[in-house]
C-alpha cells in the first residue's frame, strides 16, 4: 500500500510526516555498534594479556602506534554510540523542558568525558615520562 494511502487527509494536507532524520541516526548507531565489537574484543584481550604487567610495560604498550590508534577509535566509537543511544532514550521518555536540558547535559557530558579520555591516551602515547 503506498504511503499516501496510510496517512490521514489532514496529515497529507499539512505535509506532516517523517522528518527523514531518524534513518541516519539509526545507521550511525548500527555502524558504531559493529565497530565496537572487534574494538571491545581487542581491548578485553589486551587487558587480559597485560594483567600482570607493571606500569612501565603498560605505558610502553600504549605508546605503540597501532595500540594508540585502536584505543582512540575505541573511545570515539564508544562515546559516540552511547551519546546516540542516550539521546534516543531521552527523546522517548523525557518530556517538556526537561528534555532539552537533559539532551544538552548529555551532549556536554559525553563530549567532556570523551575529550578527557582522548587527551589521556594521547598524553600517555606522546609523553616522555614512563
Amino acid at each position: 500500500m503506498p504511503q499516501e494511502q496510510t496517512r490521514s487527509a489532514l496529515a497529507r494536507a499539512a505535509g506532516l510526516g517523517s522528518a527523514k532524520e531518524g534513518v541516519a541516526h539509526w545507521w550511525y548507531e548500527r555502524i558504531t555498534a559493529v565497530a565496537l565489537v572487534p574494538l571491545t574484543l581487542w581491548f578485553i584481550a589486551s587487558l587480559i594479556a597485560h594483567s600482570g604487567s607493571d606500569y612501565a610495560v603498560f605505558v610502553a604498550w600504549m605508546k605503540t602506534p597501532v595500540v594508540t590508534l585502536l584505543m582512540l577509535l575505541l573511545l570515539i566509537a564508544l562515546f559516540y554510540h552511547t551519546a546516540l543511544g542516550l539521546q534516543v532514550v531521552i527523546e522517548d521518555y523525557v518530556h517538556g523542558g526537561a528534555k532539552t536540558l537533559s539532551l544538552v547535559i548529555s551532549t556536554f557530558a559525553h563530549t567532556l568525558i570523551a575529550a578527557a579520555s582522548i587527551f589521556a591516551v594521547l598524553k600517555v602515547a606522546f609523553g616522555t615520562a614512563t
